[in-house]
């Protein structure tokens, strides 16, 4: 039963006790009034049971903490519903909290109250809290050669340790630290960034992407010889972030798509110049144009066709007639001497 002035009076006559020091921690000593149990370590969300003993002299008893009372015998003064009365009879007083959280821990304190004698028996309460990402920097988009710092910070109990690694590479790049500084990026240090959290109850990851834009470059365009009538296609392939924007020429001419029968098909890196039915007029000198917001670059290609085998041929060929061709005239004035 309820009894204010009573409680009152107890709760000061513990608190006085505890004033009073209590002795280093043990797992009971008959002869001392006031006890020190060793800590209870529990995970944040556990349970945890507070047991006291009790005894046949025993006229009131209470569990405490910070000066609160949580039950007096069987009547709860506390108004958590996660605490709640376990076991009271002649033997123990055990409470338990529920879900346990940070604002659990600390000192509580089970008072007894004899026939002769308060006494009281303390135990504290660690509770240890898993890693918990709480400030972690956003996704960029940086040029390249830029400076980058990320950062990564995490709650938790013990203290979480906290590290990065860039996931897409050959983990060359690392960090055991909350930031992770990057001076001079390259496209080669684009890529996701893991940061890892730990503490002795668990581990937490999260990850931030860094783009990294750099202007076009192309590939060597390849020369590329067809036959009249036939089918003939000219690649263009550029590295570029952002993706990189095509134009064709014929010459100093632009070329749009469609014209004069020829189709461009630009598919992320690569864009293609097809030509269905090859001409004469088509064969020539070709350059493709890749553009983005950070630069340009081109490169050439040649169309050329069978004549241009056979010219090129002709010329040695045209070599060997004159040599025959001046061995005949000079063959007369040979033979006389």
């Amino acid at each position: 039963m309820r009894n204010p002035l009573f409680w009152a009076m107890f709760v000061g006559m513990t608190i006085l006790l505890m004033e009073q020091g209590l002795p280093v921690r043990s797992q009971g000593d008959s002869q001392s009034d006031n006890k020190v149990m060793d800590n209870i370590t529990v995970r944040q969300g556990e349970t945890v049971f507070l047991r006291c003993a009790q005894g046949d002299v025993v006229t009131h008893t209470a569990w405490l903490n910070r000066s609160s009372i949580l039950y007096a015998g069987e009547d709860k003064w506390s108004v958590d519903p996660r605490v709640s009365l376990v076991t009271l009879n002649q033997e123990e007083f055990t409470i338990k909290i529920e879900n346990v959280d940070m604002t659990d821990e600390g000192q509580y304190v089970c008072a007894v109250q004899t026939s002769s004698r308060p006494r009281t028996t303390s135990v504290h309460i660690l509770v240890q809290v898993p890693p918990k990402i709480i400030n972690l920097s956003r996704d960029i988009v940086v040029n390249e050669g830029s400076n980058i710092t990320l950062i990564c910070k995490a709650s938790g109990k013990p203290e979480p340790s906290i590290s990065w690694k860039l996931i897409s590479s050959s983990g060359d790049l690392a960090s055991d630290d909350e930031y992770l500084e990057i001076t001079s990026i390259s496209r080669q240090r684009a890529g996701t960034y893991e940061c890892t959290a730990v503490n002795d109850i668990d581990t937490d990851v999260q990850t931030v992407d860094i783009t990294v834009n750099y202007a076009p470059t192309v590939s060597e365009g390849r020369d590329v010889g067809v036959t009249p009538g036939q089918r003939g296609v000219l690649e263009c392939e550029v590295d570029a972030v952002p993706e990189a924007d095509f134009e064709w020429y014929k010459d100093d001419r632009r070329i749009f798509n469609g014209f004069d029968g020829m189709d461009i098909l630009n598919t992320g890196s690569l864009s293609k110049l097809t030509f269905f039915n090859v001409s004469d007029t088509d064969y020539g000198n070709y350059t493709c144009v890749a553009i983005n917001k950070l630069g340009s670059t081109n490169t050439s290609f040649l169309l050329y066709g069978p004549r241009a085998v056979q010219d090129g041929s002709g010329g040695a060929m045209g070599v060997h007639s004159h040599t025959w061709l001046l061995f005949i005239v000079f063959l007369p004035f040979l033979l006389r001497f």
